[in-house]
């Protein structure tokens, strides 16, 4: 790595550093100001506490992708360890999102809205929350090995459906992680499934009588295509920063869009009916 090129990645690492620190101090300020002040609900003490020791153990997991890249001539970490590292972070992300619905509402509300909870369509959310999170992990490893640019060629990967490279490594199941032409394949395979099945979901919340549910998929369809689109727009300019960027917020945007509304399944807000 030339010095030029060290200092074009310096910012972004320490930037990234700096802020991961900043964000357990905001915790950690913020945890306890409340708790001085007993204005924590009762039972999420532990839930509170338990974010925290995520955020430290994302840090550790963050040093630990980082020192991978610290090892012989290595200047890139390791995809498995990149992955699993935003995979910890989407974890944490999920279940701060779920608590913030949570405590948007009152206790006595949320029992009573779970006994009007849309429990098949709430199943089928909870499938398709779990299939973002693995397109999640699989677009880490696009990421970590630079596979999204090797085939900037869409719907076909250099003419092919499934490259002919795609088993070329030895041993075979290194192929699933770091062949770039078999991890960028199934990238876009199961974002098809993803988007597939989306469309299957939000077609089954049709049939929900509560406008408010109705809309929290109406935005999460909105924003699965939207993701389709910028995914494919990422490919066919292989993979340029700032799109690929913007690819990722929308995996954000998305995965807490689809929490959301699998929370409004389980716990449906009262409908008002309107008179006139």
């Amino acid at each position: 790595m030339t010095m030029a090129e060290f200092k074009g990645i310096f910012w972004w690492e320490w930037g990234h550093r700096f802020l991961g620190r900043f964000v357990g101090l905001v915790w950690f300020v913020g945890f306890v100001w409340f708790a001085v002040r007993r204005q924590i609900p009762t039972g999420w003490n532990g839930r509170l506490i338990g974010v925290g020791a995520l955020g430290g153990l994302q840090g550790a997991v963050g040093w630990w992708m980082v020192s991978s890249g610290l090892e012989g001539r290595m200047v890139d970490v390791a995809s498995y360890r990149l992955a699993t590292h935003l995979g910890l972070a989407f974890f944490i992300l999920g279940l701060i999102a779920w608590f913030v619905f949570e405590l948007r509402r009152e206790s006595a509300d949320l029992l009573q809205a779970r006994r009007r909870r849309e429990i098949g369509l709430g199943g089928l959310t909870t499938v398709l929350v779990v299939v973002l999170f693995l397109q999640i992990l699989l677009g880490a490893l696009v990421a970590g090995i630079d596979a999204g640019r090797s085939f900037p060629t869409w719907p076909s990967m250099a003419g092919s459906f499934l490259p002919s490279e795609s088993f070329d490594y030895v041993p075979m199941w290194s192929n699933f992680f770091e062949n770039p032409a078999l991890v960028q394949f199934n990238h876009r395979l199961l974002g098809y499934i993803a988007f597939a099945f989306g469309g299957y979901v939000w077609w089954r919340s049709r049939k929900s009588a509560l406008a408010a549910v109705r809309s929290s998929y109406d935005w999460m369809i909105v924003l699965l295509f939207g993701q389709v689109v910028l995914g494919i727009v990422t490919v066919l300019y292989a993979a340029p920063v700032f799109v690929a960027i913007v690819h990722q917020l929308g995996a954000v945007t998305l995965f807490v869009l689809a929490l959301k509304a699998r929370f409004d399944a389980a716990f449906p807000a009262e409908q008002k009916i309107s008179r006139k």
